[in-house]
């Protein structure tokens, strides 16, 4: 598959498993599950097929790691706008995670922290390189390093997603450093 197919296919997917799953006709189950070939019969009635190859080959080559298929069944590993619960256990995290952002965020983010906006959580980087490649998805990559250590002492909870991404319900100014 060329990587043109790689990325429209990885986009539709990430579209229709984590935020509209109703607009090509699929029912995710609580913890966002659906099966495979339900996904794949939804995709074809909407005149965008794809088959279970280029299913696979999407879920194996994503450097993202956005997508989980267990045995017959697939969902989004994180990032959802529709209500799932992903049953993931509380994790203590590093000292330090990241947060990839742009500059025109920054003032908000020091006034309000970091907010899940229209998403379950916030979504952290346990590298600075990691989230460098996340901000620079909207422009030159600003990186705020999150006291992690400080906030699961102070009480908030954190989440590993199955490709590694950290997640938790906000970010308080007082735990957020803006790195180079």
């Amino acid at each position: 598959m060329d990587e043109r197919r790689t990325v429209k296919v990885s986009k539709y997917l990430s579209k229709h498993l984590r935020h509209e799953p109703g607009r090509i006709g699929l029912v995710l189950d609580p913890h966002g599950w659906v099966t495979v070939d339900e996904l794949l019969e939804a995709c074809a009635r909407q005149g965008f097929t794809i088959t279970r190859d280029e299913l696979d080959h999407v879920v194996e080559v994503n450097d993202k790691r956005r997508f989980t298929v267990d045995g017959g069944r697939i969902r989004a590993n994180q990032g959802h706008s529709v209500p799932v619960d992903l049953g993931l256990p509380p994790a203590e995290p590093p000292a330090y995670l990241y947060h990839g952002t742009v500059a025109p965020t920054l003032e908000a983010i020091r006034a309000e922290g970091l907010r899940p906006m229209n998403r379950h959580h916030v979504h952290l980087s346990p590298d600075r390189e990691t989230a460098v490649r996340v901000g620079a998805r909207r422009g030159a990559p600003v990186v705020l390093a999150v006291d992690a250590g400080a906030m699961h002492r102070a009480g908030h909870l954190f989440h590993v997603s199955a490709n590694g991404v950290w997640l938790t319900d906000a970010v308080p100014p007082a735990f957020l450093r803006l790195r180079d």
